[in-house]
């Protein structure tokens, strides 16, 4: 009996470990690849020279969206990469190629400097942030929800987008605070650095030194294990596979813009077209980040009570009828507690679809092709319709002349989403796919 207690009590431990290096590792990468969000404005001046500001922002946006053009090829190479040599394998290489890419960006020449060959060595540096991050999520998920309890998948799997907020408002927050502190010229000459190369050069390797220390998931050990002709006679599932996919890809699309839109592009939004201040916006946009964070947690754990749908019908709907409202109420000169409580509401709805669709997905897909299916939708729809977000929003406004314009971005993916998660069969109280 005490040798059971023992193993019981060492399994736990192991569970514990793995999870929180896993959570914290990921909060530290989300740090490195967030950061550019935030000084997107300050990037354009330094990267991008041009009278028209607006061009500028496009630009800078662009690069954004071109760091999440490469998020499918990572999830491509590191999802197998996790389904063939282990999740943890693949967690351990995406870590120092987003450090790299996050410091080459910190140390790199001004367009004044170098001239055309900054902004071409800004996007070879967001291609290997891209490449790193697309292998991280699917990854983490995947890693999360093979450590869970089958009563706490969603608890677990939640645990990824939690981090990776969390790593986000610590990047939001200590932009804000340099923003704040700082005058606008040292924070256009050295300030807006400090954060790429203390991520690049101290917060990546961390977590590559926390992430070496945790232990592979039972599940792929065991799969790893089983007799190898068994995977053959799996090979004529693969369609379904792809279809679950594609579901994947279209479930996610509400969120990727949403989140994308309200707590990605927003900060650059009230400081160019609400004439609001940017120290202002950033603190508005952490205050969001942070209530989106608490909520994933709460719905996750609700979810796995009543099911995954319900509360991602709930969300898709939502953003189906608050953004056209939202963006009006940004640009009609509200108080700064005003902005503070909406955009708190607005990261509690965001957040909740956020802690459920992790599980969801990882659910769809079994053990042997878990890793490298999540880590395609998920990079795919990120590149697509999130990173992209910020682009297409700005160029709304450029089109229609109308700074209502992103607020059609976000209700036509809801739009799409919902029925897809309508046809969606509910797993949350089924074992996981094994095969």
């Amino acid at each position: 009996m005490s040798t059971q207690l023992v193993a019981v009590d060492s399994a736990m431990s192991m569970n514990k470990k793995a999870i929180f290096f896993t959570v914290l590792g990921n909060a530290l990468e989300w740090i490195d690849f967030a950061s550019y969000a935030y000084f997107a404005t300050v990037i354009a001046h330094q990267f991008f020279p041009t009278q028209d500001r607006s061009m500028a922002l496009i630009s800078t946006f662009a690069v954004f969206g071109v760091g999440l053009i490469a998020r499918p090829l990572g999830a491509i190479f590191f999802g197998r990469l996790g389904d063939v040599q282990g999740r943890r394998t693949a967690l351990m290489v995406a870590m120092p190629l987003m450090g790299l890419g996050t410091l080459l960006i910190g140390l790199m020449p001004t367009y004044e400097q170098i001239g055309i060959a900054a902004p071409i060595c800004l996007v070879v540096c967001r291609l290997l942030q891209g490449f790193s991050a697309g292998g991280e999520a699917g990854n983490a998920i995947t890693f999360l929800i093979e450590w869970a309890p089958p009563n706490r998948r969603a608890l677990y799997a939640c645990l990824q987008q939690a981090s990776g907020v969390f790593g986000t408002v610590f990047g939001s927050a200590v932009a804000a605070v340099l923003a704040t502190t700082m005058s606008h010229d040292a924070l256009e000459s050295y300030g807006w650095r400090i954060l790429f190369i203390v991520g690049g050069g101290v917060i990546a390797p961390l977590g590559f030194y926390l992430r070496a220390k945790i232990d592979e998931t039972p599940a792929f050990v065991e799969q790893s294990h089983s007799d190898k002709t068994a995977a053959s006679e799996h090979s004529t599932n693969v369609r379904s596979v792809w279809l679950s996919c594609l579901r994947a890809i279209g479930m996610t699309m509400v969120w990727v813009a949403s989140y994308y839109v309200f707590l990605s592009y927003l900060p650059a939004f009230l400081s160019s077209h609400a004439q609001i201040p940017s120290n202002v916006a950033l603190w508005v946009n952490t205050v969001g980040l942070l209530s989106m964070a608490t909520s994933i947690v709460l719905s996750a754990v609700i979810s796995d009570i009543i099911g995954r749908k319900p509360l991602l019908v709930v969300v898709a709907f939502a953003f189906i009828l608050i953004p056209y409202p939202l963006f009006k109420l940004f640009l009609s000169g509200a108080s700064f507690p005003l902005l503070v409580v909406v955009l708190a509401c607005v990261g509690a709805l965001v957040g909740v679809f956020a802690g459920v669709f992790p599980a969801t997905m990882a659910e769809m897909f079994p053990t042997r092709l878990r890793s490298g299916s999540v880590s395609f939708a998920f990079g795919l729809a990120t590149a697509i319709f999130g990173g992209f977000g910020s682009l297409v929003s700005e160029a709304l406004i450029k089109l229609t002349g109308s700074h209502l314009a992103p607020s059609g971005y976000v209700m036509l993916s809801a739009i799409i989403s919902l029925p897809i998660i309508l046809s969606l069969r509910e797993t949350a109280h089924q074992p996981l796919k094994q095969s």
